[in-house]
């Protein structure tokens, strides 16, 4: 479960990027975060995160309160709130297999777990024939599935998908929301920041939509709402 509780974000120079944000987001539920450019997702992100820290209020995940999380803590935190980025962010000199396993070395996991956990979260994401293929010999929904698949494989309770389909040819990106939502219904609890109007009006999951830094329409069963 996620609680932003009259959270405010000001940056420097005054910048009001949220303002008074109250918002429920229940163990296992998919949100689409909407919006024009500017309005303040990516800083809703950053925050959950604990990238950045809010100005007022509090953010609770899990039963904890993040904002009283001590640095040393925000790691543990990162283990169950995983990212997708619309850029991949895939490191160009290891394979599949190893940008995936990656993820696991670095939280220590046991190689044996690794050896294990590895394949099998590349046949959910359909490339276990990609495993020795290194990115620049992917296409871009190919990267984008070895993103997913890296951002899963330590099994977060969390994951929040940034502009996943930003990239992506439409068809592509339909491939993409396919695994996002078979990912979704093993209970992790997905957010994904978009522009993609489509996606949003097709799939009518819940939309959270801000403006300005305020949310101002949360909808179940929504659309995107914006003509861009």
């Amino acid at each position: 479960m996620i609680q932003f509780r009259n959270v405010s974000k000001v940056y420097n120079k005054g910048i009001q990027a949220l303002t008074n944000i109250n918002l429920t987001i229940e163990k296992g539920e998919f949100i689409f975060l909407v919006g024009p450019s500017g309005a303040g997702k990516s800083t809703f992100i950053k925050l959950l995160l604990k990238e950045e820290e809010p100005t007022q209020g509090s953010i609770i995940v899990d039963d904890v309160d993040i904002t009283k999380l001590p640095r040393r803590k925000v790691p543990h935190l990162r283990r169950n709130i995983s990212v997708v980025f619309q850029d991949f962010r895939l490191l160009p000199n290891k394979t599949v297999y190893e940008n995936v396993a990656f993820a696991m070395e670095v939280i220590e996991a046991p190689s044996k777990e690794i050896r294990r956990q590895v394949p099998m979260i590349l046949g959910m994401v359909g490339l276990s024939d990609k495993a020795k293929q290194y990115p620049n010999e992917l296409s871009g929904g190919e990267r984008q599935r070895v993103s997913i698949a890296r951002s899963i494989v330590n099994n977060p309770s969390i994951l929040i998908a940034d502009e996943p389909t930003g990239n992506l040819d439409p068809e592509t990106a339909w491939e993409i929301m396919k695994v996002l939502r078979q990912i979704n219904r093993r209970g992790t609890t997905l957010v994904m920041a978009t522009h993609a109007k489509d996606i949003v009006d097709t799939m009518q999951q819940r939309v959270v939509a801000l403006e300005k830094g305020r949310i101002v329409r949360d909808e179940h069963r929504g659309a995107y709402g914006y003509e861009d």
